[in-house]
């Protein structure tokens, strides 16, 4: 009897056990620490600059609060890690997990680039989003970024920008000759073809460089930025719309042997966080930069001005020339402007009856 009782008792000592061990397998009771990355995120932004450079900051926080610390991303301002033009390069390299930029700086690298940050007279920031994530977009320059180690993913947008600095009048075509002008990517190959000189230039370098005269002009964001920066105490005509920018979409761009190593699950909080941010970059320029150009022409007494039309007829003229040549001189641009064309076509065909037609009705 002693015997059977004590053979009882090791029966359900060891069902317990393994109660507990089956506990511990899936996470109810006791679960076991789950493992944990640190990244690296550098940027092109002064580090902590309104819009461009909080958006990384509140996508890393974001991230960290997803996965429940179990991802830790820290920001890196431009030239704290390395310089803001070498982003791309860092990320490809593995110096850094993740990058936050915009990709029309990577021309050179792949031309096809520029067209997944802004193209001149092309897509707003609405539109840009359709293509990007239902307009075959995405797989276009998921395509561009492999051989580079990369995967891109939306990162923001400033909606339509404005068209930049000036400290004298452009009244004519004629006015743009000569002109050296801080502004890159697509647009900047217009000037040129305009008769102007672009210059790409990070932020942090512009105020200096159009004090001291090293340029004549440049663009930068909108007045949400451009106020941040004090453009306006180096010059003092203000131009819109920026023709050049209508819809700039900031990237992030991550290592893919990074993202390979992480969990399913943490590669989705990755991919949804970007989207969030996307959205809310666009949100945060639409809600401050209506306050900042009222402060910048109320009470710094900046003079605005708008491109004269038959300027902004010749500009799309040379436009539409340049992505034509710069599509010809290499198959996977063309394959991407192809395809942007062809959505743009279509896009502006429904908004020319809706969203156009609604803000012509509002705005009489």
């Amino acid at each position: 009897m002693k015997f059977k009782i004590l053979a009882g008792l090791a029966i359900l000592a060891l069902l317990s056990a393994c109660g507990e061990q089956a506990a511990n397998t899936d996470g109810a009771q006791n679960p076991v620490k789950a493992q944990t990355f640190k990244w690296k995120l550098v940027t092109s932004w002064p580090k902590n600059f309104p819009g461009l450079g909080t958006g990384p900051e509140k996508f890393a926080k974001l991230v960290d609060e997803m996965s429940d610390g179990r991802l830790k991303i820290k920001v890196y301002g431009a030239g704290q890690l390395v310089p803001a033009l070498e982003v791309f390069d860092a990320v490809s390299r593995g110096t850094a997990q993740m990058g936050h930029s915009g990709a029309y700086y990577w021309k050179g690298k792949a031309p096809a680039a520029q067209f997944f940050t802004s193209v001149p007279f092309g897509l707003n920031a609405q539109e840009m989003h359709g293509w990007i994530h239902y307009g075959g977009g995405m797989e276009l320059w998921q395509e561009l970024y492999a051989p580079f180690n990369l995967i891109p993913l939306a990162g923001g947008n400033t909606g339509v920008q404005m068209g930049g600095w000036f400290n004298k009048e452009i009244n004519s075509l004629d006015d743009l000759k000569g002109l050296k002008m801080r502004i890159p990517g697509l647009g900047g190959e217009v000037l040129e073809r305009a008769g102007g000189t672009p210059v790409t230039l990070p932020g942090g370098e512009l105020f200096t460089a159009l004090q001291t005269g090293a340029i004549d002009a440049t663009e930068w964001v909108g007045p949400y930025n451009d106020l941040a920066f004090g453009l306006y105490k180096a010059a003092k005509f203000y131009y819109y719309p920026g023709w050049h920018e209508p819809g700039s979409m900031l990237e992030f761009m991550v290592n893919k042997t990074a993202f390979d190593k992480l969990p399913k699950d943490l590669q989705a909080i990755v991919r949804t966080a970007s989207r969030a941010t996307n959205q809310d970059m666009l949100d945060e320029y639409t809600a401050r930069n209506n306050h900042a150009l009222k402060e910048l022409v109320e009470k710094h007494g900046v003079q605005l001005r708008a491109y004269p039309d038959d300027v902004l007829l010749k500009l799309r003229d040379l436009s539409d020339d340049v992505l034509a040549d710069v599509a010809s001189k290499d198959p996977m641009t063309q394959k991407v402007y192809e395809s942007f064309k062809a959505y743009k076509q279509n896009v502006m065909e429904y908004h020319s009856l809706t969203e156009q037609a609604f803000l012509n009705a509002r705005n009489k």
